[in-house]
């Protein structure tokens, strides 16, 4: 008959949960028994149930089983310091070797330390500093490039402004001939005017005023008669 396969998982049962704790505890204190007395092991058990009752079992006593479990732990605890020393240690040496390596490149690369270089290691050298003069002339020249492109720009902008206000004062010049015009010619029109009206007053006067034949005030004075 093939058990039932139960499924793991907190039992709701409040007593069917201590019934299959008990049975479960048995078992696995009986599995430690057998497997300190197979391999010759230190085993030790401790279980707390969810009551908080202390269930505990040790092959040979719990205190000294529990002591090498603390020395071991700190054993370990100064092997991993040891070993985090042991490498930050050869992290510093790698990283004090580059520095040192790097410096006296730096060094013979403005003609520095070059005594203990062979024929060799000369001309490598000479062959790094020509490439990287090649590219630093490289770099420069195309800086200069960037520069007359930039004033180049410039220029034309400067350029451009340049004819919109020579345009905008031609501009501005004109509108002040025309209005200068036409303030002429009214000016000359007014002068036309008036001098025809003098003109044509004049010609209506025709001189001085004829005398009236019928003027009894003449008479009356006895002014000579006209």
């Amino acid at each position: 008959m093939v058990r039932e396969k139960i499924q793991i998982r907190k039992i709701d049962n409040t007593a069917a949960r201590q019934v299959t704790f008990s049975k479960r505890r048995r078992g696995l204190f009986k599995k430690a028994a057998e497997l300190s007395v197979l391999c010759d092991a230190d085993v030790a058990l401790i279980v707390f149930s969810s009551t908080g009752k202390l269930f505990e079992f040790c092959s040979s006593s719990m205190k000294q089983i529990l002591e090498k479990h603390s020395t071991h732990s700190k054993n370990l605890d100064k092997q991993d310091q040891l070993s985090l020393d042991l490498n930050l240690d050869n992290k510093y040496a790698n990283l004090n070797k580059q520095v040192t390596e790097a410096s006296l490149q730096l060094r013979q690369m403005r003609g520095e330390a070059l005594e203990s270089l062979s024929v060799e290691e000369l001309q490598q050298l000479e062959k790094k500093l020509e490439a990287g003069l090649s590219r630093v002339l490289e770099r420069k020249d195309a800086n200069f490039m960037e520069q007359i492109n930039s004033l180049q720009e410039k220029a034309l902008r400067l350029a451009e402004e340049n004819l919109r206000l020579s345009q905008n004062v031609s501009g501005m010049t004109n509108t002040g001939k025309e209005q200068a015009m036409i303030d002429r010619e009214n000016v000359v029109n007014e002068d036309g005017q008036t001098s025809e009206s003098v003109t044509n007053a004049s010609s209506h006067s025709g001189g001085p005023p004829e005398c009236d034949d019928s003027s009894d005030t003449s008479l009356k004075l006895g002014l000579p008669y006209c």
